[in-house]
């Protein structure tokens, strides 16, 4: 399974999809992209990791994916 988007592929994407939607950055449209954005978390800007973590919570669930990072989770609660 590739969890790379081409450019092409990335500028296709809604912005509802991103986690950082305003920054099109953290792509998660299936479950593989949601465990890449976990894994690549510590590269978020310290101030936008407690949306990203949110986000990645959210599209965790739909996706049926076990978040399993204390990092991602200590940062959604803040």
């Amino acid at each position: 399974m590739n969890d790379r988007l081409s450019y092409e592929e990335k500028k296709e994407l809604p912005d509802s999809v991103f986690g950082l939607p305003e920054r099109r950055e953290y792509p998660m449209p299936d479950a593989a992209h949601v465990r890449a954005a976990e894994a690549y978390f510590r590269y978020c800007p310290e101030g936008l990791k407690p949306k990203l973590a949110r986000a990645i919570l959210a599209r965790a669930k739909e996706y049926g994916v076990d978040v399993e990072s204390p990092t991602v989770l200590s940062y959604a609660e803040s």
